[in-house]
């Protein structure tokens, strides 16, 4: 292994940030640059995970893994009952513009703090001195909460499409719940194989997976514009409707939002594979804003195009394969096998996108048990010797998921729920780590330095982005109809609370007498 690290090391100069000083810097793939290791040493962290990502390769992993395009189709029936074509064209361009102020505020405390705990380690650092121990340790539950209901989640989607297409092509099939959970045990299963075995290759993986995402983009669009019925521009952008039955068009929108917040979360995906990226306070945060102006770019044109190609909103709401995106474009195609080949480019990425979920929640999972902030710390965050990876976090996060999905086969209700609790748990870490830097700024306290700053609009866009996220967190909550039956309930809000009860619980019986908060680890001559 040694020899293999020092075939590594290589000289390279610093970065256009710092040429002026002519100084080159010795960079090898497990100890990165001069920044990494001062950032680590800065941070009280010992460097276990190997640095092979680059720009391109977690810029694609985050594009992946957000894929907005791919997301905004498989979910277009969210707006289309809440706001119509029109309301989800504009929707999605609210939700774009706010979650744009969101991604460039963590963009840049990731610059400041490049580390796999990302959320909860910004908290501790950053929170009024008092609160930073319990606001972190929450967050860091929230954050744990969040990655790790994405997996099944994720494998739900690639399963159930897969679903659709066996009905699509047979329509004697008859989809049981069972077939469902198979489904995400084996998206699970590919996506822990690439998360161990392949581990080292996961980088070289992210780039031909982004041609697939972008290629595949211009497969369907091209598709699309060429052989689909197309409805008149005012029918598309004017068609404001309230499908679901809320009574209110306005309100109707907003509960539709979920969908563009949905294909636009997970921007914090990047910062937890921070220590494996390579000049990370430099990179991560322009590899996080440049995924998020081109996905937002990707989904807002599928969008609008889907939305010109649906023809009959009705026949495409009620489809079969229970994916409206599936229905038009066989409506499209007037082809099984065309229809297939085009859905199978949406199943694909869903695929790899399980595998970067996969790898952002253990790498998060490993960090916040370094810190001493779960049960069985030790044994999630040790690196195994050879692996560079924290391969019992990757083992967990892979039986947690495999538990989740078997949910599924007794209520794919509460299965649904828990898969989508993701949403707002995520949000929360956001609001809460975003709302330290504006209080710090608002109190003039001193920032980290950072390669990357917002300067004087530093407070101004970390207030927006605040505000928004506290609109969008309230909605995450909202079922998709109005006066639902049991099985049309949203419960996120109960099993939300049940976890926040739970780690609170654990915080005052165990956890404050363990748990001390990043911050407590910094290296005060840094």
């Amino acid at each position: 292994m040694e020899d293999f690290k020092a075939a590594d090391t290589v000289v390279e100069p610093r970065d256009n940030a710092s040429a002026e000083s002519n100084e080159d810097v010795v960079v090898s793939e497990k100890k990165g640059t001069s920044y990494d290791q001062k950032d680590m040493h800065r941070m009280g962290k010992i460097q276990e995970l190997r640095r092979n990502f680059r720009f391109l390769s977690i810029f694609g992993y985050s594009m992946i893994l957000m894929a907005t395009w791919e997301t905004g189709l498989t979910t277009l029936i969210i707006p289309l009952l809440n706001g119509g074509t029109g309301g989800a064209i504009f929707v999605f361009l609210g939700t774009a513009l706010g979650m744009g102020f969101v991604i460039v505020s963590m963009a840049e405390m990731a610059s400041m703090a490049p580390t796999s705990g990302g959320q909860y380690h910004w908290v501790s650092e950053f929170a009024p001195r008092e609160h930073q121990k319990f606001l972190s340790y929450v967050v860091g539950w929230l954050c744990v909460l969040g990655w790790q209901t994405g997996i099944p989640s994720i494998g739900y989607l690639a399963g159930t499409q897969i679903q659709g297409l066996i009905i699509l092509n047979n329509e004697n099939y008859v989809p049981e719940r069972w077939h469902g959970t198979l489904l995400v045990i084996a998206v699970a299963t590919f996506s822990i194989i690439f998360n161990t075995l392949l581990a080292r290759k996961l980088p070289l993986v992210e780039g031909t997976v982004l041609v697939l995402h972008i290629f595949g983009f211009f497969a369907v669009f091209i598709t699309l514009w060429v052989l689909a019925p197309r409805s008149a521009p005012s029918d598309v952008f004017g068609q404001f409707q309230d499908n679901a039955g809320w009574g209110n068009t306005g309100l109707a929108c907003l509960v539709g939002q979920l969908a563009p917040i949905f294909s636009l979360l997970g921007s914090d995906a990047a910062t937890h594979m921070s220590e494996e990226l390579r000049d990370a306070s430099y990179t991560l945060p322009r590899a996080m804003i440049w995924t998020a102006v081109c996905n937002s770019i990707l989904g807002f044109l599928m969008l609008v195009t889907m939305c010109f190609c649906l023809g009959d909103v009705e026949s495409v709401i009620s489809t079969k394969t229970g994916y409206p995106h599936i229905q038009v474009f066989y409506n499209a195609t007037q082809s099984t096998t065309g229809a297939t080949v085009l859905a199978s480019i949406t199943v694909i990425l869903a695929v790899f996108g399980c595998v970067n979920n996969v790898a952002t929640s253990s790498r998060q999972l490993f960090a916040f048990a370094r810190d001493h902030g779960i049960p069985f710390g030790d044994f999630l965050s040790r690196v195994h010797p050879g692996w560079d990876i924290p391969l019992n976090s990757v083992l967990v996060s892979f039986t947690v998921a495999i538990l989740l999905s078997l949910i599924n086969i007794g209520s794919s209700v509460a299965f649904n729920s828990i898969a989508s609790l993701g949403t707002c748990a995520l949000l929360s870490s956001y609001i809460i780590s975003i709302s330290c830097m504006f209080v710090k700024r608002w109190r003039g306290e001193p920032l980290l330095p950072s390669r990357f700053r917002l300067g004087k609009a530093g407070i101004w866009i970390n207030g927006i982005s605040v505000a928004y996220l506290m609109v969008a967190f309230v909605f995450s909550f909202f079922p998709s109809f109005p006066h639902p039956t049991a099985d049309l309930m949203n419960w996120n809000i109960l099993i939300y609370g049940v976890v926040v009860i739970f780690s609170l619980v654990y915080f005052v019986v165990k956890g404050r007498f363990q748990y001390v908060g990043p911050v407590e680890y910094i290296q005060k001559d840094a």
